[in-house]
């Protein structure tokens, strides 16, 4: 089970720069579904890479897809990030941490990257931290974008919620 406020507290602690999106992002909203994971966009820049890979060798990480567990290394991870980012390769991380699961996404469909994110993106507490979450629209617009089945599925839910906070 993900400990959602403890991950958060974790990155806060740190001075990470992210953007709280997904199933987390939908909760903080109202929405009554269930998320497994935390998943946030984090900024690109070298020094919020520091911060963010200085918060994950705490809690234990490891590649959540990678055969046989294979560990996060500070030295190695933080290479591998920087040079990943640098050439825009892969920047999406899915990760398990001895709180839970987490997903590193450098960007997201209907939305793009931490920057381009951040703009509208509001402040709020979710699950008793403060940080910077997406809006309701961007959230919609997100789930449409991505078009897979369970965020589809979460489309009205959130398109109901978004019309009960316009009355």
């Amino acid at each position: 089970m993900t400990d959602f406020k403890a991950l958060l507290l974790t990155l806060s602690r740190h001075n990470v720069d992210f953007i709280v999106v997904g199933g987390a992002a939908a909760i903080a909203h109202g929405s009554a579904r269930l998320a497994e994971d935390l998943d946030i966009v984090y900024d690109r820049s070298p020094e919020n890479l520091v911060r963010l890979v200085m918060a994950l060798a705490g809690i234990k990480p490891f590649y959540r897809d990678a055969p046989r567990r294979m560990p996060f290394r500070l030295s190695v991870v933080w290479r591998f990030l920087r040079w990943r980012v640098t050439h825009d390769r892969e920047l999406n991380y899915g990760l398990q941490t001895s709180l839970g699961a987490i997903d590193l996404l450098g960007e997201i469909p209907g939305g793009g990257d931490y920057l381009g994110l951040k703009t509208n993106a509001i402040p709020l507490e979710v699950f008793e931290t403060r940080c910077l979450c997406l809006s309701l629209t961007q959230l919609i617009r997100a789930k449409r974008a991505a078009g897979r089945p369970k965020d589809l599925e979460a489309l009205a839910e959130l398109e109901a919620i978004a019309e009960e906070n316009d009355q």
